[in-house]
């Protein structure tokens, strides 16, 4: 093990985050040099807190099962080539869920239970981010060819974990991405300040050494390209299109101007971060703006609108006001759901909790004004309204980051023909295949809107189902079935 007093030593220390006066007026990612450069001062003592227990309850946390004592172990000891070895034996893309996964694996870290956790997820950014600066990152190009040919549809993190695994199997695998560049959400809906695109362009510069092959800008079941000639073309199909769906609001006043979904706003910002010139852009500058969603997607909202300067922001939520500690319905090691302050709500906004919007409120040019909103409480099972709480409050430009309610079915999925279950994503059976033999289905397309790290497993996962259908065997990791559930769902 690491250090084996070191959780009795040390407290847990995370990344100080640049100045919020300083920040709010670029893209760049809220650390200074970057999270892993910003950790690596404190990193060595904050593995060494790890206690290398004798039933490792974060392995159960993560779906990835990343190996964590181990490459805590191997950071504690300055091995930083081999603790970027297991975690790549685990984790195809460290650098994202490093930055972008909410650490499930925190929260059933059993030093957990009457301590503060292991910083795990900052372990892990600062093992890849020190990786990739000494040069321990390369292209593994398979040895020989399988002869056999594989299409991923779509390339976010499901896709690329699907195409990195199979590529390196030797099979000729290549990615279509509808979208102008490669990416998917990781591109165009995750904002430059909580992960710049940088380390997204460096791993697919590795993918492409390897043999990868990426079609950006080709709608598969559109135009040219249809289900019949995909499947015609290649020997399997992997789906890794992602839930897009996304979940409406159909109350009185949705007709008016300045109402839009998080995913069209959120991908313009993205572009005209990075330079793009984006024609009729919709911008949160100088308006007052209402967030309606309290997850993830509405905080990169949040983050993003404070950049376009606004007004002022209001972010809805209708749930009740989570507890700041873990509820007691909510033991270790599961998932709790607690109050937490993202880099974005440390910068501006106001969070109001257990509201429903009932009405928007529109000008005489047919924009919105206002939103009227109503307290709830839930109660029976469902949220009933509380008697002389309506009220208005000024919006004139509404973001809708609700979540999504599956996979678009016109054009790929209904020309395949392939059966979806009963919450409209597609249907798999515990091989990751659908009712349609050769075609298969990785991430939020085949499980519905979930986290990035369960999008990289179930890509892991879907590969070696793939490889196996191809070839008989497999000997690519196998680190999850669709129907199991860690201990943190």
């Amino acid at each position: 093990m690491a250090d084996p007093r070191g959780f009795l030593k040390a407290g847990r220390e995370v990344a100080e985050r640049r100045p919020v006066e300083e920040r709010v007026h670029d893209w760049n990612e809220v650390y200074p040099g970057g999270i892993g450069r910003a950790l690596l001062p404190i990193i060595t003592t904050q593995a060494g807190r790890c206690m290398d227990c004798g039933i490792p309850f974060c392995h159960q946390g993560c779906p990835l099962g990343n190996i964590i004592p181990e490459w805590n172990d191997l950071v504690w000891r300055d091995d930083w080539e081999g603790a970027i070895e297991r975690l790549h034996a685990t984790n195809n893309f460290p650098e994202f869920t490093g930055r972008l996964c909410p650490a499930p694996c925190e929260t059933a870290c059993v030093l957990g239970i009457n301590q503060d956790p292991v910083t795990i997820k900052n372990v892990e950014v600062a093992i890849i981010d020190k990786a990739w600066e000494s040069g321990f990152v390369r292209p593994q190009p398979p040895e020989w060819l399988s002869g056999r040919t594989v299409a991923v549809v779509g390339s976010g993190p499901a896709g690329l974990a699907a195409a990195q695994q199979l590529t390196r199997a030797g099979h000729t695998v290549a990615v279509y991405e509808r979208a102008d560049r490669i990416g998917g959400l990781l591109r165009y809906g995750i904002p430059e300040f909580k992960m710049e695109k940088k380390h997204l362009d460096r791993r697919l510069d590795q993918m492409r050494r390897e043999g990868t092959v990426f079609r950006a800008g080709v709608d598969v079941g559109q135009d040219d390209l249809t289900a019949d000639r995909l499947r015609e073309r290649y020997d399997a199909v992997v789906l890794a299109m992602g839930a897009t769906e996304a979940r409406e609001l159909p109350i009185p006043g949705r007709e008016l101007g300045g109402l839009h979904q998080a995913m069209d706003f959120l991908p313009q910002a993205n572009r005209t971060s990075l330079g793009e010139e984006v024609a009729d852009q919709v911008t949160a500058t100088g308006k007052h703006v209402v967030i309606i969603g309290g997850g993830d997607t509405g905080a990169d909202c949040l983050g993003t609108s404070t950049r376009q300067g606004a007004a002022s922001i209001t972010q809805l939520e209708i749930m009740p006001e989570p507890p700041e500690s873990r509820p007691a319905g909510q033991p270790w090691p599961t998932y709790p759901m607690t109050f937490r302050v993202s880099s974005a709500h440390e910068e501006a906004g106001d969070r109001v909790y257990s509201v429903s919007t009932k009405e928007f409120l529109g000008d005489e040019d047919g924009n919105v004004r206002a939103l009227r909103l109503v307290d709830v409480v839930f109660e029976n099972g469902r949220f009933e309204e509380v008697e002389g709480s309506e009220r208005e409050i000024p919006a004139e430009l509404v973001l809708f980051a609700m979540g999504f309610v599956g996979p678009e079915k016109a054009g790929l999925v209904e020309q395949l023909g392939v059966d979806l279950d009963e919450r409209g994503n597609v249907a798999r059976g515990k091989d990751y295949q659908t009712s349609v033999p050769g075609v298969f289905v990785a991430g939020d397309a085949g499980r519905g809107q979930s986290l990035i790290v369960w999008a990289i497993a179930e890509g892991r996962a879907a590969a070696s189902a793939v490889d196996e259908f191809l070839t008989g065997s497999t000997t690519l990791p196998y680190p999850i079935a669709p129907t199991e559930r860690p201990l943190v769902v």
